[in-house]
């Protein structure tokens, strides 16, 4: 156990000087929308997102007085929490450990993103949904706690909901597959329980805001094109996939090329993912797994349907977060079950735990002096109410990348490392009473902070 410490350990101090490295901190314009939100508590003036991540966040800022630091040790906390739970209960906790080298948890935690909270809620969900699976001691209590996170999950993202739809298609299966009838009440009434909870958010919502989720807030859907249809499908199918999540922003024909052997690597993936799976059989944790499944499941086909019908980003990790770590933990858990050595898999995962923290800072910049920059620029703008990145379209900063072996090289645009979008992300942390747009459609010019008014070398 004491290599899965010390793994613990670099994983942790890893994560969170991670974003030291991005040239604006881990935080992008969904951050923004939160941080917003958060500065506006207890008066919140929309119900785009909801507010479980977003009081969270207010609840870190009132102790340390910045968006970005509380967003950082908020991550941190729950990763600590997290694995000290799993230790001190004996919840997997080798497996928990692993579990974080993958390339959800990395990243999720990394940033300043609501997934965060939401997978911190959703790994306390599965253990009480184990619980009341698998222990009878204590069922009323564990139903409760169960209930009360399938809430807090919902609050934290709308997604949740698909959270909640896919535990009671699990609940459908084991009525056909007649369980036992102590797991079927369990399930039952958490079902109950947490669906009253869900319900009583959303009419909040429509009594506060007049809509549920924002609905009338998101726009019309964009046009889907066969390329995006591709996309999103190529971005489901890798929610598999516990390590690789490379997924390059651009249309062209060697982008898609690469994407389709990451595919080919996902399908070979779920193969070997579905030979595990059959080793539930022989153990006490059938049921379990099942649950497990069924989550990763009916959550990505949800959710790849939910994002055709409504103006939400395509699938990516970061969307089929939920549905990825079903996956790994399910796989992490048998993998245990029937060891006989480990070597071989904390090899894998060191290696992809280097990886990550490598690929991801390929182009490594300081976020302390960008924000050392504009931090002093913004008393002058705090008369604004909008914030605009109207340098999109103007010169692009491209990074070089060498291919060994072949001796070529390409270039590569990354969005977040655009000046514009990282003047407006530096300037929404640090006054998020300023409120990013996504289109210029103020007609009072003098309200809209431009990020060509900041100024970044």
């Amino acid at each position: 156990m004491a290599k899965y410490i010390v793994l613990a350990v670099v994983i942790l101090i890893l994560n969170f000087i991670h974003s030291f490295f991005l040239p604006s901190g881990g935080v992008y314009a969904d951050s923004l929308s939160y941080f917003g939100i958060a500065a506006d508590l207890p008066n919140p003036e929309t119900n785009l997102f909801p507010m479980g991540y977003p009081a969270a966040l207010r609840l870190f800022f009132e102790i340390f007085g910045d968006y970005f630091w509380a967003s950082k040790i908020l991550n941190t906390t729950m990763m600590i929490f997290i694995l000290l739970f799993s230790y001190f209960k004996r919840f997997f906790s080798r497996e928990t450990v692993l579990l974080m080298t993958g390339k959800t948890i990395l990243f999720v935690f990394s940033i300043a993103i609501s997934e965060s909270l939401f997978i911190f809620l959703f790994y306390f969900l599965l253990y009480y949904l184990y619980k009341i699976l698998s222990d009878e001691t204590k069922s009323y209590r564990n139903i409760i706690f169960a209930s009360a996170l399938m809430l807090l999950m919902f609050s934290a993202r709308y997604s949740g909901i698909y959270v909640y739809i896919s535990i009671a298609a699990f609940f459908a299966l084991m009525l056909l597959r007649k369980a036992e009838k102590s797991q079927l009440k369990g399930i039952f009434i958490f079902l109950v329980l947490s669906g009253l909870g869900i319900a009583g958010y959303l009419l909040f919502n429509v009594t506060q805001f007049g809509s549920f989720t924002g609905e009338n807030l998101r726009g019309k859907p964009a046009e889907i094109l066969p390329i995006y249809i591709v996309r999103d499908l190529l971005g489901t199918a890798n929610s598999v996939n516990p390590y690789i999540g490379l997924k390059p922003a651009s249309n062209s024909l060697t982008s898609l090329a690469f994407q389709f052997f990451i595919l080919l690597i996902d399908i070979g993936v779920l193969v070997y993912l579905i030979k595990y799976f059959r080793k539930a059989k022989e153990t006490r944790l059938q049921v379990f797994h099942i649950l497990l499944w069924t989550i990763a499941s009916v959550y990505a086909v949800s959710l790849l349907v939910s994002g055709w019908m409504q103006q939400i980003e395509e699938m990516n990790t970061r969307m089929m977060a939920a549905a990825n770590v079903c996956l790994f933990f399910s796989f992490l858990i048998l993998y245990f079950n029937n060891l006989k050595s480990d070597k071989t898999l904390f090899k894998i995962a060191c290696f992809f735990l280097i990886f990550f923290t490598v690929y991801s800072l390929k182009s490594p910049a300081n976020y302390f002096e960008n924000r050392s920059q504009i931090e002093p620029q913004m008393s002058k703008f705090s008369h604004k109410k909008y914030l605009y990145n109207n340098e999109r379209g103007g010169s692009e900063s491209l990074t070089t990348y060498q291919i060994p072996l072949i001796n070529k090289s390409f270039q590569y645009k990354h969005t977040n490392n655009q000046k514009g979008d990282v003047k407006q992300s530096i300037a929404g942390t640090i006054n998020p009473k300023i409120k990013w747009l996504k289109y210029d459609t103020i007609k009072d010019k003098s309200q809209v902070l431009y990020t060509s008014e900041i100024i970044l070398k």
